[in-house]
Protein backbone atom coordinates (compact mmCIF):
# COMPACT_ATOMS: atom_id res chain seq x y z
CA UNK A 1 0.00 0.00 0.00
CA UNK A 2 0.69 3.48 -0.13
CA UNK A 3 2.96 6.15 2.96
CA UNK A 4 -0.41 6.35 4.78
CA UNK A 5 0.45 6.05 8.22
CA UNK A 6 -3.17 5.88 9.21
CA UNK A 7 -4.75 3.52 7.45
CA UNK A 8 -1.33 0.86 7.91
CA UNK A 9 -2.07 1.54 11.63
CA UNK A 10 -5.93 0.27 11.04
CA UNK A 11 -4.32 -3.10 9.46
CA UNK A 12 -1.98 -3.05 12.35
CA UNK A 13 -4.84 -3.27 14.62
CA UNK A 14 -7.18 -5.18 13.05
CA UNK A 15 -4.66 -7.65 11.54
CA UNK A 16 -5.95 -11.10 13.19
CA UNK A 17 -9.52 -9.89 12.69
CA UNK A 18 -8.55 -9.63 9.06
CA UNK A 19 -6.67 -12.88 8.29
CA UNK A 20 -10.16 -14.56 10.05
CA UNK A 21 -12.09 -13.10 7.33
CA UNK A 22 -9.99 -13.91 4.97
CA UNK A 23 -10.66 -16.88 2.48
CA UNK A 24 -8.24 -19.26 2.25
CA UNK A 25 -6.16 -19.51 -0.84
CA UNK A 26 -8.07 -23.18 -2.25
CA UNK A 27 -11.75 -21.40 -2.30
CA UNK A 28 -10.54 -18.14 -4.50
CA UNK A 29 -11.47 -18.97 -7.68
CA UNK A 30 -9.94 -16.17 -9.26
CA UNK A 31 -6.33 -16.90 -7.66
CA UNK A 32 -6.94 -20.07 -8.97
CA UNK A 33 -7.27 -18.96 -12.45
CA UNK A 34 -4.24 -16.78 -11.65
CA UNK A 35 -2.32 -20.00 -10.70
CA UNK A 36 -3.65 -22.02 -13.45
CA UNK A 37 -2.31 -19.12 -16.34
CA UNK A 38 1.14 -19.51 -14.78
CA UNK A 39 3.42 -22.69 -14.89
CA UNK A 40 5.39 -24.11 -11.93
CA UNK A 41 8.65 -22.54 -10.90
CA UNK A 42 7.33 -18.82 -12.40
CA UNK A 43 8.11 -15.83 -10.66
CA UNK A 44 4.80 -13.53 -8.81
CA UNK A 45 4.43 -11.15 -6.75
CA UNK A 46 1.68 -11.00 -3.98
CA UNK A 47 1.72 -7.21 -4.11
CA UNK A 48 -0.12 -6.31 -0.42
CA UNK A 49 -0.25 -9.97 0.46
CA UNK A 50 -2.12 -9.35 4.01
CA UNK A 51 -2.21 -12.12 5.80
CA UNK A 52 -0.41 -14.62 3.36
CA UNK A 53 -2.62 -17.19 2.27
CA UNK A 54 -3.30 -16.21 -1.12
CA UNK A 55 0.93 -16.45 -1.14
CA UNK A 56 1.09 -19.71 0.42
CA UNK A 57 -1.76 -20.87 -2.11
CA UNK A 58 0.63 -19.80 -4.61
CA UNK A 59 3.91 -21.25 -3.25
CA UNK A 60 1.99 -24.46 -2.95
CA UNK A 61 1.12 -24.77 -6.19
CA UNK A 62 4.55 -24.44 -7.43
CA UNK A 63 5.33 -20.44 -8.18
CA UNK A 64 8.51 -18.79 -6.65
CA UNK A 65 6.48 -16.25 -4.57
CA UNK A 66 7.74 -12.71 -3.56
CA UNK A 67 5.27 -11.34 -1.15
CA UNK A 68 5.38 -7.73 0.24
CA UNK A 69 2.72 -5.59 2.52
CA UNK A 70 3.31 -2.18 4.06
CA UNK A 71 1.58 -3.52 7.56
CA UNK A 72 4.21 -4.90 9.69
CA UNK A 73 1.73 -6.82 11.79
CA UNK A 74 0.32 -8.66 8.25
CA UNK A 75 4.05 -8.91 7.24
CA UNK A 76 4.58 -11.10 10.86
CA UNK A 77 1.11 -13.06 10.46
CA UNK A 78 2.32 -14.00 6.91
CA UNK A 79 5.15 -15.30 8.19
CA UNK A 80 4.36 -17.08 11.53
CA UNK A 81 1.07 -18.07 9.76
CA UNK A 82 2.09 -19.43 6.29
CA UNK A 83 6.36 -19.41 6.94
CA UNK A 84 6.43 -16.87 3.82
CA UNK A 85 9.08 -14.75 3.51
CA UNK A 86 7.94 -11.36 3.05
CA UNK A 87 8.85 -8.03 2.47
CA UNK A 88 7.78 -4.98 4.44
CA UNK A 89 7.26 -2.19 1.58
CA UNK A 90 4.87 0.11 0.26
CA UNK A 91 4.10 0.83 -3.53
CA UNK A 92 6.68 3.30 -4.35
CA UNK A 93 8.99 0.32 -3.67
CA UNK A 94 7.98 -1.28 -6.84
CA UNK A 95 11.02 -1.37 -8.85
CA UNK A 96 12.36 -4.00 -11.71
CA UNK A 97 12.26 -4.81 -15.58
CA UNK A 98 10.63 -8.00 -16.75
CA UNK A 99 11.46 -10.00 -13.62
CA UNK A 100 7.64 -10.80 -12.96
CA UNK A 101 5.80 -13.59 -14.56
CA UNK A 102 2.62 -12.74 -12.65
CA UNK A 103 1.49 -10.15 -10.32
CA UNK A 104 -1.48 -10.60 -7.89
CA UNK A 105 -3.00 -7.19 -6.38
CA UNK A 106 -5.58 -8.23 -4.81
CA UNK A 107 -7.67 -5.51 -3.15
CA UNK A 108 -4.19 -3.50 -2.66
CA UNK A 109 -3.98 -1.07 -5.10
CA UNK A 110 -7.58 0.74 -3.73
CA UNK A 111 -5.18 1.93 -1.18
CA UNK A 112 -3.47 3.91 -3.48
CA UNK A 113 -4.23 7.84 -3.89
CA UNK A 114 -5.51 8.57 -7.33
CA UNK A 115 -3.16 10.84 -8.24
CA UNK A 116 -0.24 8.03 -7.98
CA UNK A 117 -2.36 4.82 -8.95
CA UNK A 118 -0.89 5.51 -12.83
CA UNK A 119 2.55 5.79 -12.21
CA UNK A 120 2.11 2.86 -9.87
CA UNK A 121 0.21 0.40 -12.59
CA UNK A 122 3.44 1.85 -14.85
CA UNK A 123 5.95 0.49 -12.40
CA UNK A 124 3.88 -3.04 -12.09
CA UNK A 125 3.54 -3.20 -16.48
CA UNK A 126 7.53 -2.75 -16.19
CA UNK A 127 8.39 -5.52 -13.98
CA UNK A 128 6.30 -7.95 -15.63
CA UNK A 129 7.71 -9.51 -18.32
CA UNK A 130 6.17 -9.39 -21.48
CA UNK A 131 2.60 -11.30 -21.84
CA UNK A 132 3.07 -11.64 -17.87
CA UNK A 133 -0.08 -12.09 -15.82
CA UNK A 134 -1.82 -9.40 -13.99
CA UNK A 135 -4.29 -9.57 -11.78
CA UNK A 136 -6.15 -6.89 -9.92
CA UNK A 137 -8.84 -6.50 -7.34
CA UNK A 138 -10.51 -3.03 -6.76
CA UNK A 139 -14.11 -1.72 -4.97
CA UNK A 140 -16.62 -0.25 -7.57
CA UNK A 141 -17.45 3.37 -7.07
CA UNK A 142 -16.58 6.94 -7.40
CA UNK A 143 -14.48 9.57 -5.72
CA UNK A 144 -11.45 8.82 -2.47
CA UNK A 145 -11.90 9.23 0.98
CA UNK A 146 -11.54 7.21 4.06
CA UNK A 147 -14.01 4.35 5.64
CA UNK A 148 -15.58 4.62 8.72
CA UNK A 149 -12.34 2.61 10.33
CA UNK A 150 -10.20 5.11 9.06
CA UNK A 151 -8.31 3.70 5.70
CA UNK A 152 -7.95 5.57 2.82
CA UNK A 153 -9.99 4.17 -0.38
CA UNK A 154 -9.73 5.16 -4.26
CA UNK A 155 -12.86 4.19 -6.09
CA UNK A 156 -12.72 3.55 -9.84
CA UNK A 157 -15.93 2.49 -12.14
CA UNK A 158 -15.35 -0.29 -14.45
CA UNK A 159 -14.77 1.66 -17.43
CA UNK A 160 -12.08 4.01 -15.67
CA UNK A 161 -10.12 1.10 -14.43
CA UNK A 162 -10.09 -0.37 -17.80
CA UNK A 163 -8.52 2.81 -19.57
CA UNK A 164 -5.92 3.21 -16.65
CA UNK A 165 -5.10 -0.65 -17.38
CA UNK A 166 -4.66 -0.06 -20.85
CA UNK A 167 -2.95 3.47 -20.89
CA UNK A 168 -0.16 1.78 -18.63
CA UNK A 169 0.04 -0.73 -20.98
CA UNK A 170 -2.04 -3.73 -19.88
CA UNK A 171 -4.72 -5.67 -22.66
CA UNK A 172 -7.37 -6.78 -20.28
CA UNK A 173 -8.37 -10.02 -20.86
CA UNK A 174 -12.09 -11.01 -18.43
CA UNK A 175 -13.22 -9.54 -15.46
CA UNK A 176 -15.68 -10.57 -12.27
CA UNK A 177 -18.09 -8.11 -10.57
CA UNK A 178 -19.34 -9.11 -6.75
CA UNK A 179 -19.62 -7.85 -3.40
CA UNK A 180 -19.08 -8.62 0.20
CA UNK A 181 -18.39 -7.54 3.64
CA UNK A 182 -15.02 -6.19 4.52
CA UNK A 183 -13.14 -5.02 7.62
CA UNK A 184 -15.75 -2.14 8.07
CA UNK A 185 -18.42 -4.52 8.07
CA UNK A 186 -20.28 -2.71 5.10
CA UNK A 187 -21.09 -4.66 2.36
CA UNK A 188 -19.20 -3.35 -0.83
CA UNK A 189 -19.21 -3.99 -5.02
CA UNK A 190 -16.26 -5.00 -6.40
CA UNK A 191 -14.04 -6.09 -9.45
CA UNK A 192 -10.98 -8.25 -10.33
CA UNK A 193 -10.04 -7.50 -13.66
CA UNK A 194 -7.14 -10.27 -15.45
CA UNK A 195 -5.22 -8.76 -17.65
CA UNK A 196 -1.24 -8.99 -19.42
CA UNK A 197 1.69 -7.33 -20.35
Amino acid sequence: MSKDSETIAVYDSRAADYAAMTPSGAENMQLNRFIAALNKGDNVLDLGCGPGAAAARMRDAGLSVIAMDASPAMVKLAKEQFDLTVKQATFDEIEGLHIYDGIWASFSLLHAKKSDFPRYLSALHRSLRPNGHFYIGMKLGTGEHRDDIGRFYAYYSEDELTSHLEKAGFKTEDRSLSSGVGLDGKDAPWIMISAHA
